[in-house]
């Protein structure tokens, strides 16, 4: 019980994911997972909680985006 806690308590802050590269040529599934992210220009950031559904989206277009903690 103490480890659902544990990894639950590492993940409840917020994170700023900035598009960094174009979504142009890239395959559909990563321009759906941008749009899903929030992103609609090229350069934007966008603030999400730290979820583990976020980060499984972040993993996808990982080359496309900077991702750092906001306190």
């Amino acid at each position: 019980m103490a480890e659902g806690q544990a990894s639950g308590a590492s993940t409840s802050g917020k994170i700023a994911v900035t598009q960094v590269r174009s979504g142009i040529g890239r395959p559909g599934r990563h321009r759906r997972t941008l749009r899903a992210l929030g992103f609609n220009k090229h350069q934007q950031t966008r603030i999400h909680d730290d979820t583990p559904a976020i980060r499984g989206m972040i993993e996808q277009v990982k080359h496309l985006v900077e991702v750092r903690e906001v306190e």
